[in-house]
């Protein structure tokens, strides 16, 4: 009988021991902070840090048109879409230009024959399209594609 008594004594001890020591608690509750954490913060960070990423690539890509132009002025900005078309062959293809067009004195309006007048412009625009995962709502309030303007003076 006192062998039995002894057992019980020890598993109650040994009882004890285990939930005054709860380390293992921490292992159990670790893989839901951690599907917390990524759904919570990493992927909607992602989401942003691309979205920056293509903007950037983007704003770049418009930079760079406008630099490889900048240097190669059209002769005549009266007729100018034999320049106009080679100008857009040096474009970037993930970003495609749009809406290019020389503009000539302050009015905006766009050179011709009639309108040669200084300074001179040319202006331009890429489109983005972000695919957000989790963010839709808050990146593509009306749509998830959005414009970027360029304008630089040739002289």
């Amino acid at each position: 009988m006192t062998k039995v008594c002894d057992c019980r004594a020890r598993l109650r001890r040994r009882k004890d021991f285990f939930l005054a020591d709860q380390r293992g608690a921490v292992a159990l509750e670790m893989p839901v902070i951690t599907i917390f954490l990524i759904f919570s913060l990493l992927l909607p960070l992602a989401d942003v840090a691309i979205a920056g990423f293509q903007f950037i690539s983007a704003w770049g890509a418009l930079r760079g048109f406008g630099q490889s132009i900048q240097y190669s002025p059209p002769t005549d900005f009266a007729n100018s879409s034999s320049w106009t078309s080679s100008a857009l062959a040096k474009a970037d293809s993930k970003h495609p230009i749009s809406n290019f067009k020389l503009v000539c004195g302050d009015s905006g309006v766009a050179c011709s024959t009639a309108n040669t007048a200084s300074p001179k412009y040319y202006s331009y625009q890429t489109t983005v399209t972000l695919a957000p995962m989790l963010l839709k709502a808050v990146l593509c309030s009306p749509s998830c594609s959005f414009t970027l303007s360029y304008s630089e003076r040739f002289q």
